[in-house]
C-alpha cells in the first residue's frame, strides 16, 4: 500500500469553488491529502519567492512571467490546464446592461454606481488595462469595490452591495446573480491557468499524481461545468 502524503499546493484564488470538487477527486483517487493555499497572483509570486515550501501549483500564467518564481518550478512539468474569459454580472432579476460593443460596455461601466472586482490579481490587472484602453481608469477607481478573494464578488452583487461584478466568468457560478454577458470580443482575453511541480519538492510522485489528476476525464468535466475551457 502506498503511504499517504500531504501535498502542499498553491492555487489561484478564482479556482476555489472548482477545487471544492477537484480536491476530493484527487484525494479519493490518490490517497494523498491536499493542503491548498488560495491566493492572488502578486501574493503567489511573493510566496514562492520567499521560499515558502510547496509541492505544486495551479495558477494564472502570469506567475510564470516572474523569472524568480519560474525558477522555483520544474520546467518539464509546466502545462496549461484551463482558460476562461471575462464577464459582467448583475443581481438576479436586475436589468442587464448592454455590453455587446466597446462603446456600450464603456457606457454601462460609467453609468453603474458601483462595481465589485479583485484588482490585486492577474484578472484585475487585465481589467485595469481594459479601463485604460477605454479611457475610464480614474472613473472606475472611484466606484470599484475591491475584494481580496474573487469568490466574494458574486455574493456582494447578490446582496445589492455592488451594482455590477466584473471578473473571470467561472467565479460567477453562484446563487443570486445573473451573467449580463462576456466582455465585447475586441476587449476579451482568456485568463490561462497553468500547473507545475516545485523544482525542489520532496513529494515528486504525489505532485506528479496531482498534475495527472488535472487531466483526467472527471477533472475535465468539472472544469467545463465551472464555465472554463480545459487546456
Amino acid at each position: 500500500m502506498v503511504a499517504a502524503n500531504e501535498l502542499k499546493v498553491i492555487v489561484g484564488g478564482s479556482l476555489a469553488a472548482l477545487f471544492g470538487e477537484l480536491g476530493p477527486q484527487f484525494e479519493k483517487a490518490s490517497g494523498h491529502k491536499l493542503s491548498i493555499h488560495f491566493d492572488s497572483t502578486p501574493n503567489i509570486i511573493s510566496r514562492i519567492n520567499a521560499d515558502t515550501p510547496f509541492d505544486a501549483v495551479l495558477v494564472p500564467v502570469d506567475v510564470f512571467k516572474d523569472a524568480t518564481a519560474k525558477s522555483h518550478l520544474a520546467p518539464t512539468s509546466i502545462g496549461e490546464v484551463a482558460r476562461v474569459g471575462f464577464g459582467v454580472i448583475v443581481r438576479a432579476g436586475a436589468p442587464k446592461p448592454d455590453i455587446s460593443t466597446s462603446d456600450a460596455f464603456k457606457a454601462a461601466l460609467l453609468k453603474a454606481s458601483s462595481v465589485a472586482s479583485t484588482p490585486s490579481s492577474a484578472g484585475g490587472a487585465y481589467i485595469a488595462k481594459v479601463y485604460e484602453r477605454l479611457g475610464i481608469a480614474d472613473a472606475m477607481k472611484a466606484k470599484t469595490q475591491a475584494f481580496a478573494a474573487p469568490t466574494a464578488i458574486a455574493p456582494a452583487v447578490a446582496r445589492g452591495d455592488a451594482e455590477l461584478g466584473i471578473f473571470v466568468m467561472n467565479v460567477f457560478n453562484a446563487p443570486g446573480v445573473e451573467l449580463a454577458g462576456p466582455f465585447p470580443a475586441d476587449l476579451q482575453q482568456d485568463l490561462v491557468f497553468t500547473c507545475a511541480i516545485a523544482a525542489d519538492t520532496k513529494e515528486q510522485d504525489a505532485a506528479k499524481a496531482f498534475i495527472d489528476c488535472l487531466k483526467t476525464p472527471a477533472a475535465t468535466a468539472a472544469i467545463k461545468a465551472a464555465g472554463m475551457t480545459p487546456g
